[in-house]
């Protein structure tokens, strides 16, 4: 008996020896690996991307092969969402790991003060698109983030080209009279032309980034690099319009009565009702053209960064993190833009790719406050005690199923997303509820219904609870108001 004891046991090390020689590690020491050999970070974030438009995240029409390819070679977030719902708010958010305002040191900050190298190439923080980037300003930027940075400046809506207003009905080539940065139709702008897109300013960001992985393939980076598009004017070489014929273009549902039961702080600021969009169909269908073109262009860049890294011999030791500042309404529930607490708004792309951690699909709530404790776990950074983040190791590593009970949004009130529900609780009072499962797309508020006035209780203690675990205390109502209301004027939209 001990004989076969001593047996099966040095069958079980010689196993475990094969296993060492043939990964160069014991098979217990993966996890204790990917600190010790990710010395380098590739941050890349769009701007404006809804998840649902990617082919990674289930669209059949928009072409992105280079960012599903990543998705492939990773761990995608099917429920990532940001907190703030335009630029400036939700890119200080994320780059703090604070769900309002800043902290004392930011994620570039912290890479930079422990010794690594620091760049930004584009838009990080806020920067007024088209204003900045015709400008080549910095806009809101950080300068203690980085070692240097970098502006990709462009010309925008002026781009020599066929240039459309689309909710003024304006097609032309003329140059004159484009709208442009404060002007207030600018949002519905496209301009298709005969190039290369070498002039725009997301090619020139990958362009330097690719330079700037050369030049510090030897160092431990953190680099990061903000995509433009397809945060509007939606600019691109005709190229890349023409997979996208208008006609062929599918409009979001529309349901009768659809804003009912919308309270008036949970609409959109741009609302088909009230804007001149509203009166163009065809107009609309040639925004989504606009928006597709402007995804796959910025996806070829995207592409060009992450096959310098793989040419470079790189991707054994970075991690990266791909993913967009927010989402965006195009004609949902007749919404434009970014500008309210809605699931188009809130969901973003989440993709992390990093050397000997999982890959697939994760379907647990995460958060954009997570990505910045994240990269310092995984390159084995002490995580700073001020980030309100949660690391994502355990999802990436497989160690666990859920890191968060729910996500937390921001505007005019506070959203809170969890695996099955969506409440919302605005500064006036009134609510909104989901049953996400049977009820994806948003179209009927549960919120003052009595058969679910105990979820809504539940939801509100959850609310409150996390509120207060972050520091956040709500402001009190100046009414117990919880009427459905609809707009009668105008609203002027973000300049975001």
């Amino acid at each position: 008996m001990h004989n076969s004891l001593s047996s099966l046991t040095l069958k079980l090390f010689s196993l475990l020896l094969a296993l060492y020689a043939s990964t160069g590690t014991p098979v217990w020491a993966n996890e204790q690996r990917t600190s010790k050999e990710i010395k380098n970070v590739l941050f890349i974030i769009a701007d404006d991307l809804r998840a649902s438009v990617l082919g990674c995240y289930g669209d059949a029409i928009c072409k992105t092969p280079n960012i599903d390819k990543l998705a492939r070679s990773g761990m995608l977030f099917e429920r990532a969402y940001c907190q703030g719902t335009s630029c400036g708010p939700s890119r200080r958010s994320l780059m703090f790991s604070r769900y309002q305002g800043t902290g004392k040191v930011n994620m570039g900050q912290y890479f930079r003060e422990n010794g690594w190298y620091t760049a930004r190439v584009g838009k990080i923080y806020h920067m007024r698109v088209p204003g900045d980037i015709i400008a080549g300003t910095n806009g809101e930027d950080i300068a203690s983030s980085w070692t240097e940075r970098f502006n990709s400046p462009g010309l925008e809506a002026h781009t020599p080209g066929d240039y459309a207003c689309l909710n003024l009905n304006i097609f032309t080539d003329d140059l004159e009279a484009r709208e442009s940065t404060k002007m207030p139709n600018r949002m519905f702008v496209t301009v298709q032309y005969d190039g290369d897109g070498s002039d725009q300013p997301d090619y020139k960001s990958a362009n330097k980034a690719v330079e700037l992985l050369r030049k510090h393939q030897d160092d431990s980076f953190f680099l990061a690099v903000g995509l433009v598009r397809p945060h509007y004017p939606m600019v691109a070489p005709r190229e890349y319009f023409a997979p996208y014929p208008w006609k062929q273009m599918q409009l979001p549902p529309q349901h009768t009565d659809d804003l009912a039961d919308i309270p008036k702080l949970g609409k959109a600021k741009t609302i088909s009702s009230t804007n001149q969009i509203g009166k163009y169909p065809n107009n609309q269908k040639r925004m989504w053209s606009g928006y597709y073109a402007s995804v796959s262009f910025m996806d070829e860049q995207v592409g060009k960064i992450i096959d310098e890294l793989d040419a470079l011999g790189l991707r054994e030791s970075t991690a990266i993190v791909f993913t967009s500042d927010h989402g965006y309404h195009l004609g949902d529930h007749q919404f434009w833009q970014k500008s309210n607490l809605h699931e188009q708004v809130l969901r973003v792309p989440l993709i992390i790719s990093a050397p000997h951690l999982a890959r697939g699909t994760s379907d647990a709530v995460v958060e954009l406050v997570d990505i910045y404790p994240t990269v310092c776990d995984l390159t084995g950074q002490e995580i700073p005690n001020e980030v309100q983040g949660t690391s994502l190791r355990p999802l990436l590593t497989k160690k666990a199923n859920r890191v968060k009970e729910g996500a937390l949004s921001f505007n005019n009130g506070f959203s809170l997303r969890t695996q099955d529900w969506h409440f919302m609780r605005y500064k006036d009072d009134t609510r909104e509820l989901y049953d996400m499962k049977a009820d994806p797309g948003e179209y009927t508020n549960l919120a003052e219904q009595k058969e679910f006035s105990e979820r809504v209780q539940e939801l509100e203690n959850i609310l409150k609870t996390r509120l207060h675990r972050v520091g956040i205390q709500p402001k009190q109502p100046a009414s117990k108001q919880r009427k459905s209301e609809t707009p009668n004027q105008k609203t002027a939209p973000s300049s975001n």
